[in-house]
C-alpha cells in the first residue's frame, strides 16, 4: 500500500460519514496536473463524476485511469465531466497524466481534507494491519450539485465498465 496515503494506525481512527444520494455534495477547490483550479461549485449545471484513487502510477489505480481514458468519450456525451482525485501531488498527478495520455483533470488532495468530506478517508485493512487511507470511491454529483450515486470500496477492474451500465451510457 502507498506510504504517502497512508496513516498508520494508532488506535483512533478518523471516519468521515458517508455521503448518500440525494445529499449536497461537499464543494471543494482543488488543484490539477496542470496547476489550475477546479471547483466542484464552478461545474454546476453539468453532471460530474468525481473519482478518488490511493495513488499516481501503482496497478490498479493506472488501470481504473486507463478505463476512464477510453471511456472519456461516453461519459462526455452522456453529459458528464470525469474528474480523478488521490493525495499525490500535482506534479505527480502530471507525471502520471503524460505516461497514460489522460486527458481528464487529476486532482491532488494532499491533505485529504476533500476525501474526508466525501468519507472517502478511513480505516483500511491490509495484510492484517490497520491503518487509515484513501478508499477507493466514486460519486456522481447531479447537475445542481447533489450526490446522485455514492460507490464506497470499489474495485479498479471493472468499475468503469459497471458504472457505464448502471448509468444507461452507450459506448
Amino acid at each position: 500500500m502507498p506510504r504517502a496515503a497512508l496513516r498508520q494506525y494508532s488506535g483512533t481512527m478518523s471516519t468521515a460519514a458517508r455521503l448518500e444520494p440525494g445529499q449536497t455534495a461537499p464543494d471543494f477547490t482543488a488543484t490539477d496536473q496542470d496547476g489550475s483550479s477546479v471547483s466542484l461549485s464552478g461545474l454546476r449545471g453539468q453532471r460530474v463524476l468525481l473519482y478518488f484513487y490511493p495513488q499516481a502510477a501503482t496497478p490498479g489505480c493506472t488501470t481504473q485511469a486507463c478505463d476512464f481514458r477510453d471511456d472519456l468519450r461516453s461519459f462526455a456525451s452522456a453529459g458528464i465531466t470525469v474528474l480523478g482525485m488521490s493525495p499525490d501531488a500535482p506534479a505527480k498527478n502530471k507525471a502520471f497524466a503524460e505516461k497514460e495520455g489522460l486527458t481528464f483533470p487529476l486532482l491532488s488532495d494532499e491533505d485529504h481534507s476533500v476525501a474526508e468530506s466525501y468519507g472517502a478517508w478511513g480505516e483500511k485493512k491490509n495484510y492484517g494491519k490497520t491503518y487509515e487511507g484513501l478508499i477507493r470511491s466514486t460519486f456522481v454529483i447531479d447537475a445542481e450539485g447533489r450526490i446522485e450515486k455514492a460507490l464506497y470500496n470499489v474495485k479498479a477492474t471493472g468499475h468503469v465498465a459497471r458504472l457505464r451500465r448502471e448509468l444507461g451510457i452507450d459506448s
